[in-house]
């Protein structure tokens, strides 16, 4: 069942929101087809098998509805900024459909198509579906507004100029605005969404890499503070002290040690930095969680720490919670996530859980749990990570507590 659900469970919410509104669109030219390209051949005046006039025009409406299709999806590629607004193919569909059009309207007039119902359906039908793919090829609703309208008195005009009564042309006018204008606003509609849902995901990968350079940044801010000047100092009394031993000056030996002390003092900086980069706060990731989720869009609910626990524990689960929330960030479609701390048997159970990861994604390789799991057994904690029962994954990371860390709180 996962391989045949794979194509769908796979992708993240924006790839989900395109894949359903390319196949509605796609949908769409079916419905044209059985719903307006059937009608002339359905006519009982009309015997399929002797009248090419019903043909030719099912296979106008045929056509016409492919047209749209693909100018439905090059639309939608357009507004995703992957290729160029498709100006000449919505030229052949106004063309087409005007044309199309313009020739059911003359063969009206004439008599030759005696049926008022069946012109009426295909010239509607044709305007209504074409204004559905047009107004994907505007950005500003304002212009979208103004497609149905147009259609609608062209229409009725073309109607009236050809002799016909002007009571139909008010109906087809009627029936493109109500028909028309329903259809636009759907499409339209669809396109924005589908565009504003891929950009709120290029946002949420974007903060999580912005995240991660700060982070950089600041190891590299610090290490430089820390090593700029020592370095300095360093160079400026070795080269002193080259020189007084070419001297043969006795202070070359307190310049070397001077030398030899700042190099130690260094070490122990350098130390400090890469501890203070490598350890982690518990409350201090927890509100750096609910901060970064909270401005991704997913609501973060927080249990508070239940008790005092020691610097290394803190530390070992601060890791777990700012791992857990690069994957919810990287690797998921949440929108929820809960992060809760309790006591169990002498122990502290830190229990991270989402409702948008993706089957086996913060499983790949590079993922971090590997490294969580070796900074847990250290402190002799386990970690474990997988779907639950609700449909929702869940880490938990289950560390002991030393007697004198309890002892603390008592």
């Amino acid at each position: 069942m996962s391989r045949l659900t794979g194509w769908w469970s796979g992708r993240g919410s924006a790839a989900k929101v395109e894949l359903y509104t390319r196949w509605s669109f796609h949908f769409f030219m079916l419905i044209e087809i059985a719903a307006i390209g059937l009608v002339p051949i359905a006519d009982s005046r009309y015997n399929p098998l002797t009248t090419p006039l019903g043909f030719a025009l099912t296979l106008l409406v045929c056509a016409h509805a492919v047209l749209n299709a693909v100018l439905s999806s090059r639309a939608l590629d357009w507004a995703l900024d992957r290729r160029e607004r498709p100006v000449r193919l919505a030229i052949a569909v106004v063309v087409l459909t005007a044309g199309g059009a313009l020739t059911v309207l003359a063969l009206r007039a004439t008599g030759v198509l005696r049926d008022p119902a069946v012109a009426a359906a295909v010239v509607t039908g044709m305007i209504t579906f074409a204004m559905g793919s047009l107004v994907l090829c505007v950005r500003r609703p304002r212009r979208m507004l103004y497609v149905v309208p147009a259609g609608a008195l062209a229409t009725g005009v073309a109607v009236v100029a050809m002799g016909i009564h002007p009571g139909e042309g008010l109906g087809y006018a009627v029936a493109i605005i109500l028909g028309g204008g329903g259809l636009a606003a759907a499409c339209g509609f669809s396109g924005w969404l589908m565009k504003i849902v891929w950009e709120l995901e290029n946002s949420r990968d974007l903060k999580a890499r912005l995240a991660v350079a700060e982070e950089r940044l600041r190891f590299g801010r610090d290490l430089h503070d820390v090593m700029g000047r020592n370095l300095s100092v360093i160079a400026l009394k070795s080269e002193l002290a080259v020189q007084l031993a070419r001297r043969e000056r006795p202070e070359a030996v307190d310049q070397m040690i001077e030398v030899q002390r700042i190099a130690q003092e260094s070490q122990r900086e350098v130390r400090d930095v890469v501890r203070g980069y490598r350890e982690a706060d518990l409350r201090v990731e927890l509100e750096g969680a609910r901060g970064v989720l909270g401005a991704a869009g997913i609501d973060c609910a927080i249990d508070p720490v239940p008790m005092e626990l020691p610097a290394g524990v803190q530390s070992v689960l601060g890791w777990v919670v700012r791992e857990t929330t690069t994957n919810v960030l990287r690797h998921g479609d949440a929108r929820r996530c809960a992060i809760s701390l309790r006591e169990k048997d002498g122990s502290v159970l830190l229990t991270v859980r989402n409702d948008g990861v993706r089957e086996g994604a913060v499983m790949e390789r590079g993922s971090g749990l590997a490294g969580l799991r070796e900074r847990l057994a250290a402190v002799d904690g386990t970690l474990e990570a997988g779907p639950d029962d609700g449909g929702t994954f869940q880490v938990t990371a289950l560390v002991p507590v030393p007697v004198q860390g309890r002892g603390a709180e008592s």
